[in-house]
This record gives structure tokens, sequence and C-alpha cells, in this order.
């Protein structure tokens, strides 16, 4: 489950925390064991380039993360 933007993360998770905060909980989300997995991403607009910058773990940490899980899901 892609939980894109902070509505879908707060209408999902019921969590009030921010976009980045939760995003960077994606781990822990991630491996709840919950099926479909969840993934919490930033809203995809040219105006969140600037947090893109500020946090460089989403494309080097999340982002592989999630190909694998889609990966796995389209060879099943």
């Amino acid at each position: 489950m892609l939980l894109v933007g902070g509505y879908a993360q707060r209408w999902h998770l019921g969590s009030r925390a921010g976009v980045t905060e939760t995003v960077a909980r994606w781990r822990e989300l991630a491996a709840r064991g919950a099926e479909p997995a969840v993934f919490p991403l930033p809203h995809p607009s040219w105006r969140n380039t600037a947090w893109l910058r500020r946090n460089p773990w989403f494309a080097a940490e999340l982002l592989p993360a999630l190909r694998r899980a889609v990966q796995k899901a389209l060879s099943e």
C-alpha cells in the first residue's frame, strides 16, 4: 500500500505526525507484517524538490526497497 502524502498517511495510519517523520518510519511500517506492506511516500510534486534534497535517505534507502517490493509482488 502506497500512502502518498500527509492526508493518506493520516487517514490510514491515524497518525498526526508530519510527512517527514512518517516517511522516516518506513522500515517500521513496511515490516509490520501487514499485507500489503505499507510504504509512506511524500507527494510527488515539483514543490518537493527541496524536501528530496534535505532527505537523501529517501532515494538511497526507501526507493530501492520499494522497487524490490514491487518486483516481488509482480513476480508472484
